[in-house]
């Protein structure tokens, strides 16, 4: 039993979900800790590509209002596609509802739509706020993965990418690799 947990606890590893490269990049590597440069990176499409055929109405607004920015951010990439269909689904189904509840708000000053009839007039909680409280959390928990919440955008740091640095002559010294240094009478050239 004891070696099981052991080997529970070394695929779940604890701490922050990985990150991709490009956006550790765009956070400007607070840590200073090196980055994996090497690491595989999905191609980044040429140009934004078309919506699956279940991004319809609001869903394929939101495809085409944010998804040519993430695109130019690197952020987007072919590999993406599919979790960025979900985020735009759900925020479409979330507007869809907020719609709903808001027509059925208007007609009830008292209650504000909270509660409704059954059709044993009953008093029930309207199922349209738990699927619009459902699809919100969707929608800011996908966002977040593509760094479009408030608090993704904050870790994000202000100027986007930065050239790299000159190199310095203590570069690659713990990754195996030496910079090569000028010699000393190149100083004054």
């Amino acid at each position: 039993m004891a070696a099981k947990s052991q080997k529970q606890e070394v695929l779940m590893r604890p701490g922050p979900s990985p990150e991709p490269l490009r956006l550790r990049i765009l956070k400007g590597n607070p840590g200073k800790r090196r980055l994996p440069l090497n690491e595989p990176q999905p191609p980044i499409p040429p140009a934004m590509p078309e919506p699956p055929p279940h991004i319809t109405g609001y869903a394929s607004d939101e495809w085409w209002g944010i998804g040519p920015a993430l695109l130019r951010l690197g952020i987007l990439t072919e590999c993406d596609i599919a979790a960025f269909s979900a985020y735009c689904h759900s925020y479409g189904q979330w507007r869809m509802a907020a719609e709903a509840l808001a027509r059925m708000q208007a007609g009830d000053p008292l209650m504000n739509a909270q509660i409704i009839k059954s059709k044993y007039g009953d008093a029930v909680a309207n199922p349209l706020v738990s699927i619009v409280r459902k699809h919100a959390g969707d929608v800011v928990r996908y966002a977040a993965e593509f760094g479009l919440t408030s608090a993704a955008r904050a870790r994000l740091s202000a100027g986007g990418f930065a050239p790299p640095s000159p190199p310095s002559k203590f570069d690659g010294l713990l990754g195996g690799s030496v910079v090569p240094m000028k010699p000393r009478g190149d100083e004054d050239a």
